[in-house]
C-alpha cells in the first residue's frame, strides 16, 4: 500500500507538472501573438510615420527648390538686365567714339583746309599774273618758255594739296561762283558764263576762292 501511494504521488506530481508546462506554452504562445502583434502595429505606425514624414519633407523639399529657383531666375533677371545695360553701354560709346573719330578727322582737315586757304591767297594772285603775263609774252620766246615752266610748277603743287580749278563750263552755281557783271544776250542760255575774269579753286568741299565771272540772261 504504501508503495502504491507513493507512486501515486509521483505520477500527480508528473501530471502537475506536465499542466504547469502546458500552461507555461499556452501563455508563452499568447505572449508571442501579443508580441507580433504589437510588432506589427508598431511597423505599420512607423510605415504611416514615414509616409507622413517623407511627404512633409517632399513639401517642404519643394518649397525650398521653389525658393531657390525664383531666388536664381530673379538673379537671372538681374545680370540680364545689367547685361543689356552694358551692351547698350558698349553700343552708345563705340558710336560716341566713331563720331568723335569722325569728327576729329573732320576738323583736323577742316584745320589744315583752312591753313592752306590763308595760304593760297596770297598765292593765286601769283599765279593769276603768271597767267597774264603768259597772255602778253610772245610765242617761241624763252621768256614765255619760262613763265610756262614757272606756272606748271604752281599747278603741279596745287594739284598735290588736293586743289581743283573749279569748273566754270557749266551753268552759274552761286555755291561756287561769284557774279561780277550780268548780260543779255540771245546767243546764250539762261545763267551761262560767259566769261570768267578770275579763276576759283576748290579742295574738298571748301571753296578757297570763288570764281569771278560774266553770266548771261
Amino acid at each position: 500500500m504504501e508503495k502504491n501511494s507513493k507512486e501515486n504521488n509521483v505520477c500527480e506530481e508528473i501530471e502537475k507538472e506536465f499542466e504547469t508546462n502546458e500552461n507555461c506554452e499556452v501563455v508563452d504562445e499568447q505572449e508571442e501573438n501579443q508580441v507580433e502583434e504589437t510588432l506589427e502595429e508598431s511597423e505599420k505606425n512607423e510605415d504611416l510615420e514615414f509616409e507622413e514624414m517623407d511627404e512633409d519633407d517632399m513639401g517642404k523639399k519643394y518649397a525650398k527648390l521653389k525658393e531657390e529657383n525664383d531666388k536664381n531666375l530673379e538673379e537671372i533677371n538681374l545680370l540680364n538686365n545689367k547685361l543689356k545695360a552694358v551692351q547698350d553701354t558698349h553700343i552708345r560709346t563705340t558710336a560716341e567714339y566713331d563720331n568723335f573719330r569722325k569728327r576729329t578727322v573732320r576738323e583736323k582737315e577742316q584745320l589744315y583746309t583752312d591753313a592752306c586757304s590763308d595760304v593760297l591767297k596770297e598765292i593765286f594772285p601769283v599765279v593769276d599774273n603768271l597767267e597774264r603775263a603768259l597772255d602778253l609774252t610772245q610765242e617761241d620766246s624763252s621768256l614765255k618758255q619760262g613763265v610756262e615752266m614757272t606756272l606748271k610748277q604752281f599747278n603741279s603743287s596745287l594739284e598735290k594739296l588736293g586743289i581743283k580749278e573749279i569748273n566754270t563750263s557749266e551753268k552759274f552755281d552761286p555755291n561756287f561762283h561769284e557774279a561780277v557783271m550780268h548780260v543779255v544776250d540771245e546767243n546764250y542760255g539762261p545763267s551761262e558764263i560767259v566769261e570768267v575774269f578770275q579763276k576759283g579753286y576748290i579742295r574738298g568741299e571748301k571753296v578757297l576762292r570763288y570764281s569771278m565771272v560774266k553770266v548771261a540772261n
